[in-house]
């Protein structure tokens, strides 16, 4: 199943998303929420990643992210004990709709509750990412894992989402920054954010927001590529809890070296 979701998120990019790219009239995007865009391009791909995944396990249910929009009660259905499909027809819809990258498609697969596979497809740089529980994490077919040695907090680099923490959190990180190599402003596109630490391009990345079709995929991706994905607390991810706070890295070394200079109270101001 692996490939056959591959092939369905490309053939769902070239036929719903990119003839749309650059292209978009005022009429096809508009505000769900305040500064929460959707466009025409999100629900078509959402429907046709819908008919596609559900044809592919009969008998299993979607939860997309414009579906969720329109009815909130979908997210109970991330507690079903049978198969769940977790999607995000375009990850970084401000992106796409402003006509620049990064924008990716994401989705992930759920049994019992818990994630079992993953995909991320970037379909401007043509990079794929998947992932299956116990089977590791590939992208465009190369097996990742973190890296050997693990830099010190000096050399770490990584986006973090510091203005949306609450005063005292927000404080606390914004002198701990000093720590670190780099502590970027991020690009608007949670699953770029993860190809990159998968690519080694950056160590970490930290988000307020946590929503399930944003983070499911990456986290899974991330987990079977030695990295960690959990929230403040040091708790994994788990999609159906709802809370905001969410800490991912390369290695287990770098979450905590991260999680100490930015969030810890002991971290020096």
């Amino acid at each position: 199943m692996i490939d056959e979701v591959a092939a369905l998120l490309r053939d769902v990019a070239a036929t719903a998303v990119l003839p749309l790219f650059g292209g978009l009239s005022e009429t096809d995007v508009r505000e769900k929420a305040p500064g929460d865009l959707v466009t025409v391009a999100d629900r078509r791909a959402e429907e046709l990643l819908t008919e596609g995944l559900t044809r592919l396990l009969p008998g299993s249910v979607v939860v997309g992210e414009e579906a969720v929009a329109d009815d909130p009660s979908r997210l109970g259905l991330l507690r079903d004990t049978g198969d769940v499909w977790i999607v995000d027809p375009i990850d970084g819809t401000g992106n796409f709709a402003a006509g620049h990258p990064p924008f990716v498609l994401m989705v992930a697969l759920l049994r019992g509750g818990a994630p079992v596979a993953g995909w991320i497809y970037d379909p401007i740089a043509g990079t794929l990412a998947v992932t299956e529980a116990g089977a590791g994490t590939y992208v465009d077919g190369l097996r990742m894992g973190p890296p050997q040695p693990p830099p010190g907090p000096a050399a770490l680099r990584g986006p973090a989402m510091i203005r949306f923490l609450s005063p005292e959190l927000r404080a606390r990180a914004a002198a701990g920054t000093r720590r670190l190599g780099a502590v970027l402003a991020g690009q608007h596109c949670a699953g770029r954010e993860y190809l990159d630490i998968l690519a080694g391009h950056q160590h970490f990345a930290l988000f307020w927001r946590a929503l399930p079709w944003d983070h499911t995929p990456g986290a899974l991706l991330l987990r079977e590529a030695g990295g960690v994905a959990a929230r403040f607390d040091g708790t994994p991810y788990d999609p159906a809890d709802d809370r905001s706070g969410l800490l991912v890295a390369a290695s287990d070394e770098i979450w905590h070296a991260v999680h100490t200079a930015l969030l810890s109270a002991e971290s020096p101001t």
